[in-house]
């Protein structure tokens, strides 16, 4: 079968493709909002923290969608369960090692579910990532910069199923490495950034007919915040936002035969208002909320974030 033919094939049947907890057509579920202000060190220093996340993600917009969007919207809730542990050894040019592990829990919804079946309930992927967190950068005032690298992988942990379009795992396993900063313009004035690359490896399971194996295309991402400090050590203030832009194309495998390009690039760009209240050095609750836009083969909708961070 000829290349273009291949292309039709998978047009025509890509009401199937698959679509996850991100809600995009094919990259995975990432971290888009779900950090935010102060990012570039933890709150309190060494030691063991957890962190809950709740997110909820709606839309009713489709850009460049392979399935019918009229009348069709999705519906999501993503718990994650954060297990942090920051050592107070350093190991690499004075960085101190640390360990990231996230599982997360998913409920999807969609409407109509004849046009996007989904795998309503269940674990997504696990998220783990060695990291470098180095010491603040001291001022007269007190912080002027932090920041950390985290060699965070995607492992294709969570359930899923190829006759579901929505699912809480991906079914491919993603290199997710990123560097987060913060920078103290005044003591009560930050600004933060997260910066990720991401590669994807290949789902052999892919939810379109034809196909043997996809590859979803490499892309960046980032977070990005800023925040005023209204009440010394108990409210913050400010906006915060994220982007993301694929950079190489989806590729998908037919049986016995060679790969092609199968997808649109995608991106997404989305700012919203947010706040963190503490109520200890060890305590802090994050409120962010998001609404996108300048979508392109993926999804357009709000997403609200609430994160609870505990140091033991």
């Amino acid at each position: 079968m000829e290349k273009s033919r291949y292309l039709a094939l998978a047009v025509c049947v890509a009401a199937l493709a698959m679509v996850t907890p991100a809600l995009a057509y094919f990259q995975p579920s990432i971290n888009l909002g779900f950090t935010s202000f102060v990012d570039g060190a933890p709150p309190a220093g060494p030691g063991f923290y957890f962190t809950e996340y709740v997110q909820y993600y709606t839309a009713d917009d489709f850009s460049n969608a392979p399935f019918p969007t009229d009348g069709t919207d999705l519906d999501a809730w993503v718990s994650l369960n954060q297990f942090i542990y920051q050592s107070n050894t350093p190991v690499l040019l004075n960085g101190k090692w640390g360990l990231d592990v996230i599982v997360p829990v998913v409920w999807l919804d969609s409407n109509p579910d004849a046009v996007l079946p989904a795998n309503s309930s269940g674990i997504g992927d696990v998220w783990v990532g060695p990291y470098l967190q180095w010491d603040p950068i001291m001022g007269d005032t007190g912080p002027v910069f932090m920041h950390r690298v985290e060699f965070q992988m995607i492992f294709p942990t969570g359930d899923y199923d190829n006759d579901k379009s929505l699912n809480p795992g991906s079914n491919a396993f993603s290199f997710n490495p990123y560097w987060a900063g913060t920078y103290f313009i005044t003591p009560k004035w930050t600004v933060s950034g997260r910066f990720h690359y991401l590669w994807n490896g290949e789902n052999d399971d892919p939810a379109v007919a034809g196909l043997d194996e996809v590859q979803a295309g490499e892309a960046v991402h980032a977070n990005f915040a800023t925040s005023y400090e209204l009440m010394p050590k108990q409210l913050r203030v400010g906006l915060n936002g994220y982007w993301l832009k694929q950079i190489s194309a989806t590729e998908g495998t037919p049986e016995g035969g060679s790969s092609f390009d199968l997808h649109d690039d995608e991106q997404v760009l989305a700012i919203g208002p947010g706040a963190l209240l503490s109520f200890s050095q060890d305590t802090h609750l994050f409120f962010n909320a998001y609404f996108e836009t300048e979508t392109d083969s993926r999804p357009e909708g709000e997403r609200f974030v609430l994160r609870l961070v505990h140091h033991f």
